[in-house]
């Protein structure tokens, strides 16, 4: 425990220092809960209620890897033949000199080189596969791709599919406030506020969920698919969301992903998983410092929550991104060698 012991520190520490108000760590392995820590409050202000198992994080930018899975699935199904289509083939209403030889593949890695003014302007910073940046042109293409392939919103064909049979009744797209919610905190010195949608089943970043279901969420993928002897989702699903999915890259430095997850390949200095986490473990993170690891090397779920918007560090926040999941990997390598 002693090492588990560091990492909660670690986590702490970042919490107060980036003036985040709540912290929670959740972490399993073979599908046991081997640690649930909370602490602080859901907001902060002087009424705000503390953090419990309960408390609900918006999961921000991580829902991309909810995004993912619904891909996935369009994959399986073969409602889209290859990540290697060329995108013109599924957004007619785009110019196709503008996307070019952009695929699906570029889509989903963060390499299609869009990118969108404040007006909606649609334009391209760099050739498809030649660099790697982290835009939201492509999630909102890939959310109206997928919706419009199964004629329903993704978190509708994720609540028949998956939430249900798993038993999440926490992870949700909040439309209303609720005293569950943890507020997201943009000034230290302002008040919380609640990141709410227009409605349940749009574009938008509203999805909420808690720290244990989060770290289901993780767990469901490191099983394949299988819960409690039983496969809830195709293998095959899992494997196409959480394997590198990235084109061949010039410049070695640059992050891997799966479907929108962060995977470890050889490491990389600008991927946001440390360079001691072991290969084939993926991560998924937000602006507001939820971060969901993978490690099956290990057999091991880590999933962190904060609520203040942007993650510690400055110019240096990349540094933070990989040191969480570097002791984390040094937590359960150090368990293991015992």
């Amino acid at each position: 425990m002693e090492n588990v012991r560091k990492l909660i520190d670690w986590v702490e520490d970042i919490k107060e220092k980036n003036n985040s108000s709540a912290c929670s760590l959740y972490i399993l392995q073979d599908n046991k809960v081997i640690l649930d820590h909370y602490s602080g409050f859901h907001s902060n202000s002087a009424e705000a209620i503390p953090i419990n198992s309960s408390s609900q994080y918006n999961v921000a930018s991580a829902r991309k890897s909810y995004l993912g899975l619904a891909v996935a699935y369009a994959l399986y199904e073969r409602k889209i033949k290859s990540l290697d289509d060329y995108a013109i083939k599924y957004f007619e209403e785009i110019d196709e000199h503008l996307l070019g030889k952009t695929t699906l593949r570029h889509l989903v890695t963060h390499t299609h080189g869009l990118h969108q003014k404040e007006d909606g302007t649609i334009f391209r910073e760099f050739e498809p596969g030649n660099g790697w940046a982290y835009r939201g042109i492509n999630i909102l293409m890939m959310t109206r791709l997928v919706n419009r392939l199964f004629n329903k919103s993704f978190p509708e064909l994720l609540k028949e599919r998956v939430f249900i049979p798993l038993g999440l009744k926490k992870t949700i797209w909040q439309t209303k406030e609720d005293e569950a919610l943890v507020k997201e905190i943009i000034n230290p010195y302002e008040n919380g506020s609640y990141k709410l949608g227009s409605t349940d089943n749009s574009t938008e970043s509203n999805l909420y969920t808690t720290a244990s279901e989060f770290a289901q969420w993780g767990n469901l993928h490191l099983n394949k698919g299988i819960v409690n002897g039983r496969q809830i989702i195709p293998k095959e699903v899992v494997e196409i969301a959480t394997q590198i999915q990235s084109p061949i890259l010039k410049d070695n430095n640059l992050p891997r992903n799966g479907l929108f997850w962060y995977v470890q390949g050889n490491p990389a200095d600008l991927s946001e998983i440390g360079d001691r986490t072991p290969k084939g473990s993926y991560q998924i993170l937000g602006i507001t410092g939820p971060t969901l690891l993978v490690i099956p090397e290990y057999n091991v779920v880590v999933a962190k929550m904060y609520n203040k918007r942007y993650n510690y560090g400055g110019e240096n926040y990349l540094y933070y991104l990989r040191e969480f999941s570097n002791l984390a990997t040094d937590t359960f390598r150090a368990k293991i060698m015992k």
